[in-house]
């Protein structure tokens, strides 16, 4: 789940700000009692980390690869996490949940999610500078830099500023570097529009596709340190090496 599909999580789920846990089950191995009694202070979202503050700590929530949610719904399968509240619950399936005990801005920094108010391009630049050996495949999907941005962003903005993912960080030009950074963040706030429309898939250019827009024939590819599915197209995306 990418960072935009938390903003929405995040939005989805505001009625429950200031509510009471009543109850609190599920499979996970946190202390789920601790849970009991308290009241929701605030939702936030870092990159694909979706945030539940508490008086005295947060929750942390990853949905990982496959992750999902419930609202005053929930599935034919035991829950990671249920809370219930005297009108409505709460659902998370196969995901990560943990305690986080220090304040949120101690923990997290904002200047890094794409899609937060603070983001920062030129601390992204920076950071960017520091790994000139790093394929800009494996940039893209770097959470310290761009928390937010999943395979789906990586190769839709990759298509978009026409740099093949292959390309090392220190051979890209700076202005192509720039302009993939700003795509980066219009391509969130782009996703998160469509996904609230339901006809994000409408608009892919080349992920998944077997041809281009231009309609010449894309490569899939298991590409970088991770071997994420990159989808590309040899034609339009340079490849500085």
């Amino acid at each position: 789940m990418e960072g935009p599909s938390i903003v929405i999580l995040k939005e989805e789920i505001r009625a429950f700000k200031g509510k009471k846990i009543l109850k609190a089950i599920g499979n996970t191995k946190i202390d789920k009692e601790r849970l009991v009694g308290q009241k929701i202070i605030s939702f936030k979202s870092w990159g694909k980390h979706f945030l539940i503050e508490f008086k005295n700590f947060s929750l942390r929530i990853h949905f990982l690869m496959f992750g999902s949610y419930r609202i005053n719904s929930h599935k034919n399968s035991t829950p990671r996490l249920q809370l219930k509240f005297e009108k409505g619950e709460l659902n998370f399936y196969t995901c990560s949940i943990q305690f986080i005990e220090e304040k949120l801005d101690d923990v997290y920094d904002w200047e890094a999610d794409v899609m937060n108010d603070q983001w920062n391009e030129r601390k992204a630049l920076k950071k960017l500078k520091m790994i000139p050996n790093t394929m800009i495949c494996d940039a893209l999907l770097d959470q310290q830099i761009f928390a937010g941005s999943g395979n789906i962003i990586k190769n839709e903005v990759l298509y978009r500023v026409q740099v093949h993912p292959e390309s090392f960080i220190g051979k890209i030009p700076l202005a192509k570097l720039k302009e993939a950074i700003k795509a980066v963040r219009d391509y969130s706030f782009d996703f998160y529009t469509w996904k609230k429309k339901f006809e994000l898939r409408k608009h892919w250019l080349i992920y998944t596709k077997k041809k281009c827009p231009l309609d010449h024939k894309v490569i899939k590819k298991y590409t970088g340190e991770g071997k994420r599915r990159s989808f590309f197209c040899p034609a339009c995306q340079l490849q500085f090496i």
